[in-house]
């Protein structure tokens, strides 16, 4: 893992480009990587939308609880998804 983690502050982020430059950021992560979300709102919506579209392959830990600020760190788990075994899951555009 990398010893630096990606930390995404949305706070300022226009809402209608958060969810975008999270999935872009957490689709560039290697296994093992994370990334750190910081919002002023629990960004639970976030969760479930990860759980859907990205099932089995990241881990969500709270690192701060608000009640003013949340930060998650999301970490891909190494060895999920297509790209584990030599293909493409779909979702980078990539092969």
């Amino acid at each position: 893992m990398s010893a630096s983690i990606r930390q995404i502050d949305v706070r300022d982020i226009t809402p209608r480009e958060r969810h975008p430059l999270i999935f872009s950021t957490f689709r560039g992560l290697d296994g093992a990587e994370a990334m750190e979300i910081v919002n002023d709102h629990d960004p639970r919506p976030l969760y479930y939308q990860m759980q859907a579209e990205q099932p089995g392959q990241f881990s969500w830990d709270y690192v701060e609880n608000g009640p003013f600020v949340w930060r998650v760190r999301i970490t891909r788990r190494a060895g999920n998804g297509a790209h584990a075994q030599g293909g493409c899951c779909g979702a980078c555009g990539g092969a």
